[in-house]
């Protein structure tokens, strides 16, 4: 159904959306509290719920106390048991679709359930209020004349079993309702296909000639489709193709490694809006335009808790519930979800920027970090030290990664990156210096261990050549989806590997 509103058109449906999020906003703790009790009440006849006696259960200090954290390596045994038809283990019924997670390179595959529920009450949920805050914030949008354009990743069956596998993005765009496949191109065959290269290809095709004025996807995946868009057809600015493009719905990864790749090619300034979306659920949305925090997601099938980041590694770490966080500090994220993930431990670090309404910023991840010597590098350092190096020695970076040296007998340690840059400083020594100052400025404790090269000495710095990220990516058949470089790694697994795919690692 179509409204038409002083010329310029929205579903109504859409729009009436944003009186369900300022319900949410007014009443945050409320709706929390009710929300992890209808979890409870649901699942109360599963296995799950019948080990932890969820019938007993009325007041979320019990249910604190009684179910345990866990992670992925907790629930693999049990996941494999529902891929393989077993009902009413952490959700009642069976599970049809799984998400195989691709939020690091890591070879080893994760299988996220995705029930009916969390599929219409999470992430088409999310993706109603996303177009709804759009509509609030830009009441004159023409985005509804044109097309959106999806970069999804591959959906494969799992042969063994009758449930389907694939990128989240795939199993959204194969079970996608009709009010977003109307307006979204290209076909669900093309979104669907699992040979990256061969889909870009035919994707620049099927846009070829559509008014296409909303973009969706990661944006490192988003870039190297419009750089291929442009070449294709001889552009220097996206308007060329679409004249009438506007927004860019985005997530996965930091825009800010590559906002001013993007800004050059548009000949006009357009929208961004930022998404919090995983595997395990849709988290948080960009609430005001030009301001980068995240509404947190509050009636959406997940009820969140947080640990701070400092108890993470901790046998008994203090768990707090929404009511109790504070601003600006690095907590961890903790799910209980409609798709039956129980006290599961995301990965993800958060910030609260906002307690009224609940607005976060993503720090980085539990995983993703260096401490290799005490310093405490995390990803949202590492992004800000980057960013304004970039500005004061005029370079740009297309892509990074960052592991430690460790310290032997004859030398402390270091960082070490491994940078390909879009445009390159004039002098990398003096690009080096001003990274390493930022990072001391941002990080008190990498400025303890850098103190007189006694723990950590100076980065090292490698300058990758052109391509290098996705020739990497592409031999370990990572390409598309939601696949990306992990930014920072406590260990020489990544690093090592892309030094010795150029040979690089002695020189």
């Amino acid at each position: 159904m179509i409204k038409y509103l002083s010329g310029y058109f929205t579903p109504s449906f859409l729009k009436k959306r944003i009186k369900n999020i300022e319900f949410f906003m007014r009443y945050p703790i409320e709706i929390q509290n009710k929300l992890i009790g209808q979890l409870i009440l649901y699942a109360k006849n599963t296995e799950f719920g019948k080990k932890y006696r969820f019938h007993e259960i009325k007041k979320y200090q019990q249910f604190s106390e009684r179910i345990p954290l866990c992670k992925y390596a907790n629930l693999k045994s049990v996941i494999k048991r529902i891929r393989k038809g077993e009902k009413n283990i952490l959700w009642p019924g069976s599970v049809k679709w799984f998400a195989k997670s691709s939020g690091t390179t890591n070879t080893r595959s994760k299988y996220i359930p995705v029930t009916p529920s969390s599929m219409n009450e999470c992430h088409y949920k999310a993706g109603k209020d996303m177009l709804s805050i759009y509509i609030h914030n830009h009441p004159k949008t023409k985005i509804f004349f044109g097309k959106a354009v999806r970069l999804g990743g591959s959906h494969e069956l799992y042969k063994n079993y009758n449930t389907f596998y694939g990128d989240l993005s795939s199993i959204l765009i194969k079970n996608m309702p009709f009010w977003a496949e109307y307006i979204c191109i290209p076909r669900k065959k093309i979104a669907l296909m699992s040979e990256w290269e061969k889909k870009l290809e035919t994707l620049i095709k099927e846009t070829c000639g559509k008014d296409v004025r909303i973009l969706l996807g990661v944006c490192s995946w988003l870039l190297i489709f419009l750089n291929r868009l442009l070449k294709k057809f001889d552009k220097k600015k996206i308007n060329e193709i679409w004249p009438n493009i506007e927004v860019i719905f985005h997530g996965g990864v930091s825009l800010n490694s590559y906002i001013h790749q993007y800004n050059n090619l548009f000949e006009k300034s357009i929208n961004y809006y930022d998404v919090y979306s995983a595997s395990e659920g849709f988290f948080a949305i960009q609430y005001q335009k030009n301001v980068k925090d995240l509404l947190l997601l509050l009636n959406h099938g997940i009820f969140y808790e947080f640990i701070p980041v400092e108890e993470i590694d901790n046998i008994n770490p203090k768990i707090l519930s929404l009511d109790k966080v504070e601003l600006n500090k690095n907590y961890a994220l903790v799910i209980s979800t409609n798709a039956g993930l129980w006290r599961y431990i995301v990965g993800d670090t958060v910030k609260f920027t906002s307690l009224s309404p609940y607005k976060i910023s993503i720090s980085g991840r539990t995983t993703h970090y260096i401490n290799s010597f005490g310093e405490e590098l995390i990803i949202e350092n590492a992004e800000k030290a980057l960013n304004i190096t970039c500005l004061k020695t005029d370079s740009i970076i297309h892509e990074y990664t960052a592991g430690p040296v460790y310290m032997n007998k004859k030398n402390s340690g270091a960082h070490e990156w491994i940078i390909e840059f879009k445009k390159h400083p004039k002098n990398l020594c003096n690009f080096r210096d001003i990274l390493d100052n930022e990072l001391k400025y941002l990080n008190s404790d990498y400025e303890i261990k850098r103190y007189k090269n006694m723990v950590l000495g100076p980065p090292i710095i490698y300058v990758a050549r052109n391509g290098l990220f996705y020739d990497w990516l592409k031999k370990h058949k990572k390409l598309g989806g939601q696949n990306k470089i992990p930014r920072l790694s406590n260990d020489r697994k990544y690093i090592d590997s892309i030094l010795n795919m150029e040979n690089l690692k002695n020189k």
